[in-house]
C-alpha cells in the first residue's frame, strides 16, 4: 500500500476520521482504502451505510481534484447533489473506492464512483456525483 504522501493534495479530516487512506493510482485516479474497524461498523460485520458514503464521496472528490491539478486547475469543490446507491453489504474486511469523472466542465463536474471489497468489478456501493467548482 502506499502512503497519502503519494497524493499531490490532503484528504479532508472527515476522510482521515474513518480512516480512509490512499491506496493506488489507477488509470490516473486515486483509489482510496477503508479496512473494516468499530468506527465504521454499523450491524454486526458490516460497514455502517454512512461510512459507505463517506468513502464513496471522498473517492470522487480525490478523482476530481486529481484531474484538476493535472489540468492545472484550483478550484473549491462544492456538492450539488450526491446519490448513493447500496447494492450489497459491505462485510468485515477493507474497502476500495474510485472515482471517474463523466463530464469535466469549466464550472461542473458529474462523477461516478464505485466501491467495492474482493473484486472492482463486483460493486458493493456506487454514488452520482455533481459538483460545482468554484475558482479560487
Amino acid at each position: 500500500m502506499m502512503s497519502d504522501a503519494d497524493l499531490p493534495f490532503d484528504l479532508p479530516a472527515y476522510a482521515r476520521s474513518l480512516g480512509i487512506e490512499f491506496h493506488e493510482w489507477i488509470d490516473g485516479a486515486p483509489v482510496l482504502r477503508v479496512d473494516y474497524g468499530t468506527n465504521i461498523e454499523g450491524r454486526p460485520g458490516h460497514f455502517h451505510g454512512g461510512a459507505t458514503a463517506g468513502l464513496l464521496e471522498n473517492a470522487g472528490y480525490a478523482a476530481l481534484r486529481a484531474q484538476l491539478l493535472a489540468d492545472g486547475r484550483t478550484a473549491q469543490l462544492k456538492p450539488v447533489n450526491i446519490t448513493v446507491q447500496y447494492l450489497t453489504g459491505a462485510k468485515s474486511k477493507p474497502a476500495f473506492a474510485r472515482g471517474r469523472i463523466a463530464r469535466l466542465g469549466r464550472r461542473n463536474a458529474n462523477l461516478s464512483v464505485e466501491a467495492w471489497q474482493d473484486d472492482p468489478a463486483r460493486p458493493v456501493a456506487s454514488a452520482v456525483m455533481n459538483i460545482l467548482m468554484a475558482t479560487d
